[in-house]
């Protein structure tokens, strides 16, 4: 028998959302240990360039008065999620981890963030990444290099580097990170969790800093298979 982690921060996304609707936790209390987390590990790990802490509690405290009030948007209702910097936030910096960007702050959300606000997920903040996605280290760039937080002593691979950390650390319960080429898988398995880098097109790339369009994939990075398809299934879709 399989006996879940104390920090439930660690758990699944099947787990959290078994715990929620059985009154076990809320999405207040995952959103505040992941919160916790962050600021405990962070500091060495360097996953998140910015945290939005208050929108994320705002958006906790949403997400449970629904389930109180018996609205259940899914499986990812009250989930925390991080999403990799190149993809956009209204009202909140999106810099492609490049100091060219450092200030640009979108006006709308992108495509893959409104498909998650609608089902949803509690947006923790912006993930650390190899500058604009460009390289596999995960080291270059205008913000401090992500640490592995299997061995913070090793790379975490690139570029989404930030995404993998977080999640592997247990910062998040999941990631969006980008793939043009690896750059969801490597980090994933440097990192131990799981990366899938969708077939093209299947995801919206509006809103999303370009490496390549004509090769960049916006894919999950989760701790498990079943939490990967989860997030699949709500980011999917033609915009």
């Amino acid at each position: 028998m399989t006996t879940a982690p104390a920090d439930p921060a660690l758990l699944t996304i099947t787990e959290l959302g078994a715990a929620f609707r059985a009154r076990r936790l809320s999405p207040v209390e995952a959103t505040r240990s992941c919160l916790d987390r962050i600021a405990r590990l962070d500091p060495e790990l360097h996953a998140f360039i910015t945290v939005t802490a208050d929108a994320a509690l705002d958006q906790a405290r949403a997400a449970t008065a629904e389930l109180e009030r018996g609205r259940d948007r899914g499986p990812l209702h009250g989930v925390p999620i991080g999403l990799k910097d190149l993809i956009d936030t209204a009202g909140v910096p999106t810099t492609a981890g490049s100091a060219l960007f450092a200030d640009r702050v979108p006006a709308e959300d992108a495509e893959v963030v409104r498909r998650l606000r609608d089902a949803g997920c509690v947006i923790l903040g912006k993930l650390n990444l190899h500058e604009v996605a460009y390289g596999a280290s995960g080291v270059i760039g205008h913000f401090p290099a992500t640490r592995n937080p299997r061995s913070p002593a090793h790379i975490t691979g690139g570029s989404s580097s930030g995404s993998a950390a977080a999640v592997g650390a247990g910062m998040c319960y999941a990631a969006l990170g980008s793939d043009t080429s690896g750059s969801i898988r490597v980090p994933a398995a440097l990192c131990g969790i799981v990366g899938f880098m969708p077939s093209y097109g299947l995801v919206s790339l509006r809103g999303v800093t370009p490496l390549s369009w004509s090769y960049d994939h916006v894919g999950p990075m989760t701790r498990s298979v079943r939490d990967a398809a989860l997030v699949l299934q709500v980011i999917a879709g033609y915009d």
